[in-house]
């Protein structure tokens, strides 16, 4: 157990945000990640996921980040980009499917493995409101479930999403004939995770280009006859609310082999004070931190069947687990369990 919580006074100082990826909810299925590199150091992990359905890389983008690994860059270029002056960070997926996946079943958002309905802040329904009306009215779930959760439709709810050229069916079959799974701890799955690269996306040099690419709304290459073909808004917005119709989501389809580029931002959830500012609404997150609410996980997922694609899990550290974190773990290494990083018996800081 780690010491008293820290003070209020300058209390964010006194948290450092962590973030990792992997492809399941298991912590130790997780890589802890570098937000804002623009390279792929050679020690660290391929950032590739391989799951029987897809192959996905990534990139994830924090202003002012302070946090760690403390070598990590503070911000991005990507916050320059005329698209992104006001935005606090960036979730970027590019991903082929091995299959095809329907659109309905899609699924990108927020989910828990405890219940959260004892810490949700005074003003959390208009908030919750506003989001629905102005952010994402595709949301959908249950906060004051045993296992809560808020999902949107992936094809309403990315900010923007791009439709990429058909890779070929050679990579998909490979990796369908040979079976394999996400990478995992060992250095054979990093290397079949290299390979699967190789194959799903269209160069070997792809993965390390997507660190710096900004993904906008469009096609390239035939991408472009399948976005018109599929009757899909040219322009974001009109994207979005032409798939919050269940019967267009229904008729579209992410194709096998096809390459999808997708980005979800918002200037709303601030992660170097910890703070969710809306419209007429502010939110010191760190007020209503305890031991089982110190995470927020974001989920690619299909909604039908539960397969988990990807998932991104921020957690904040504090106390003798931040500082072994600090000691020892580098973006190279895998995630422990921080189940216990902020003390089981306190309440929350006031």
């Amino acid at each position: 157990m780690t010491d008293t919580p820290p003070p209020t006074t300058d209390v964010a100082s006194q948290y450092r945000l962590r973030v990792t990826v992997g492809p399941s909810y298991d912590p130790s299925a997780h890589w802890v990640i570098t937000p804002n590199a623009e390279t792929v150091d050679d020690a660290d992990p391929p950032p590739i996921i391989s799951t029987r359905s897809l192959t996905l890389t990534y990139a994830i983008r924090i202003r002012n980040f302070t946090g760690l690994p403390a070598s990590s860059p503070t911000t991005s270029a990507y916050f320059d980009h005329p698209l992104h002056k006001t935005d606090q960070y960036s979730i970027s997926f590019a991903f082929v499917p091995k299959v095809d996946i329907p659109g309905n079943e899609l699924v990108f958002g927020n989910d828990f493995d405890r219940p959260i309905r004892d810490r949700l802040p005074p003003g959390f329904g208009q908030a919750f409101k506003f989001v629905k009306w102005w952010i994402d009215p595709g949301l959908d779930g249950d906060v004051y479930a045993d296992r809560p959760y808020l999902y949107g439709p992936a094809l309403s709810s990315w900010n923007t999403f791009s439709i990429g050229a058909k890779i070929g069916p050679k990579g998909a079959e490979d990796s369908s004939d040979k079976g394999k799974e996400s990478s995992s701890s060992s250095s054979s799955s990093s290397t079949n995770a290299a390979v699967d690269a190789e194959t799903h996306f269209p160069s070997a040099d792809y993965v390390h280009a997507f660190r710096t690419l900004v993904v906008e709304e469009g096609a390239d290459a035939d991408g472009a006859a399948a976005r018109e073909e599929s009757g899909m808004p040219a322009d974001a917005a009109g994207r979005k609310k032409f798939y919050l119709d269940q019967a267009n989501r229904e008729a579209f389809v992410f194709e096998k082999g096809r390459l999808y580029q997708s980005d979800f931002f918002n200037p709303y959830l601030d992660f170097n004070d910890f703070s969710l500012k809306l419209p007429g609404f502010s939110l010191n997150v760190i007020k209503y931190v305890d031991a089982k609410t110190h995470e927020l996980r974001y989920t690619l997922k299909n909604r039908v069947t539960d397969e988990v694609y990807a998932v991104v899990l921020f957690t904040l550290l504090w106390g003798d687990e931040e500082k072994e974190t600090k000691k020892g773990k580098s973006a190279n290494k895998k995630a422990d369990d921080d189940s216990d990083s902020i003390p089981e018996d306190d309440e929350g800081v006031d």
